[in-house]
């Protein structure tokens, strides 16, 4: 049996595994690259291999760097079955088609401003698939529920189990039957950070003969909730009360963003934070909280309560979604006392570049940062502090307070991962930390050495493990 890591393997992005073993080739996750001036590149190549022989995908949840090839995928060629946990194949129907249209816009846009200046391209640019090819590919997904033991192939089991990271994502186990014998390989996926405000904690794996860890934050530690909260109420009141202006959130449509609402609404039921105006200029966003409404059994029970209290009673904050392009651009008009929360999540497209450009030069605003960000993206350089950044090919100074709100990531810290390891009852034949930047996932592999004594690797991107 084979593995070949063909991305989030020294980096945060691109997650896709190739498994090959006798009768049986399948990918887990198809991923795109984020954020780099190599990312169009490594997207326009991620896919070069057999994709006709492959028996099946397995996707563990509806992140753009762990499903956004899939139209390309099928684009390609592809006609197989596309296997995630039920919510995640809801997410990915909308996440796909907004990440589609995002593709279509920038190479229009592109291409207006080469004829505009004249420029003769011995093609115009395209985009990286199309919403119709994103609607395409969702005709191969199949949902299936949590805990299920199913055969997508004759030598292969696969079961999901609740990773705890966003609604949907999903720790994968998978037995492979080669010479008569399984080999059981878990794929982490994205580990949750135990007690979230929405998510249930993810749940325990015990053994393994292989394992995939991800090392988004191995490094580090994430602080307390009780501090996160303090830290969120003093920006709102720092900005609003003494300032005068408004926060910026550039937040994930799926997962941060129905975190922060959560947490804006109990703050406002608590009585510390008044006549609060919140903007979701997000419709994916909008869309990917109706979802997780309907998901609400799959919450833990604070995010259940909370559910039904705002289907109940109504919700204590004065929430408005954003619907249409002239809605996002009316926001630009406001001048204090507005949140605001737009999509993307790491600002490499979206709203949110719109609302930095009318915000970031204002030393009254602020911006607040709720997760990661990753290498070469225009949030990374925000966050890194550069005095001023390129948006829409124009010079912006940075003059807005910059916040980090580090305690509300989805990604599990060193601890947690360390303590969902703990689970394991016998050592993983081997252990392949991926999904981290190389310095953070060689930190967090030697914290694993130190603390289990178990065989442990970083592989490239690229690597092929013989098992």
């Amino acid at each position: 049996m084979r593995i070949t890591f063909l991305g989030a393997a020294g980096e945060v992005t691109g997650s896709c595994y190739l498994i090959e073993a006798e009768g049986v080739r399948f990918i887990v996750d198809c991923g795109m690259f984020q954020g780099g001036r190599d990312a169009e590149r490594k997207n326009l190549e991620a896919l070069r291999f057999d994709i006709a022989t492959l028996s099946f995908v397995l996707i563990t949840h509806a992140h753009l760097d762990h499903c956004g090839l899939l139209p390309r995928l099928t684009a390609l060629g592809y006609k197989g079955e596309v296997h995630a946990t039920k919510p995640t194949a809801d997410l990915m129907a909308i996440m796909l088609k907004d990440s589609a249209h995002i593709h279509e816009k920038e190479a229009a846009w592109l291409n207006r401003i080469r004829h505009q200046r004249d420029e003769r391209p011995m093609r115009d640019a395209a985009p990286l698939y199309t919403v119709a090819q994103a609607e395409e590919c969702m005709r191969c997904v199949r949902g299936i529920e949590y805990d299920k033991t199913f055969s997508p192939h004759p030598r292969v089991r696969v079961r999901f189990r609740d990773a705890g990271h966003i609604l949907g994502a999903a720790i994968i186990e998978v037995w492979v039957e080669e010479t008569g014998r399984p080999t059981k390989i878990v794929f982490s996926g994205d580990l949750g950070q135990p007690s979230r405000p929405i998510m249930r904690n993810p749940q325990a794996i015990e053994d393994a003969d292989v394992l995939l860890i991800e090392s988004t934050y191995g490094n580090r530690l994430h602080k307390g909730m009780a501090e996160t909260v303090e830290e969120l109420v003093d920006v709102l009141d720092s900005t609003f009360s003494r300032q005068g202006g408004n926060v910026i959130v550039p937040a994930f449509a799926l997962g941060r963003t129905q975190d922060l609402l959560a947490m804006l609404n109990d703050l406002a039921r608590e009585g510390r934070l008044k006549n609060l105006r919140v903007f979701v200029d997000s419709p994916l966003a909008q869309r990917a909280t109706e979802i997780t409404l309907h998901y609400a059994r799959l919450l833990s029970a604070s995010g259940r309560e909370l559910a039904h209290t705002g289907k109940e009673h109504g919700n204590s904050i004065d929430v408005h979604f954003t619907e249409t392009p002239e809605d996002s651009m009316a926001l630009n008009t406001i001048r204090s006392g507005a949140v605001i929360i737009a999509g993307s999540g790491m600002c490499d497209g979206g709203r949110i570049k719109h609302h930095l450009r009318h915000n970031l030069q204002r030393k009254e605003c602020a911006i607040l940062f709720t997760g990661f960000q990753a290498a070469g993206t225009l949030g990374r350089r925000i966050v890194d502090g550069a005095k001023s950044v390129q948006i829409f090919r124009e010079s912006i100074p940075v003059r807005a307070r910059i916040c980090t709100l580090g305690g509300l990531s989805a990604h599990a810290d060193r601890d947690a991962l360390l303590g969902w390891l703990a689970n394991f009852k016998r050592p993983p034949k081997l252990t392949c930390v991926v999904h981290g930047e190389l310095d953070t996932a060689q930190v967090f592999a030697q914290s694993v050495r130190d603390k289990f004594n178990w065989k442990v690797t970083v592989p490239e991107r690229g690597e092929r493990i013989e098992i």
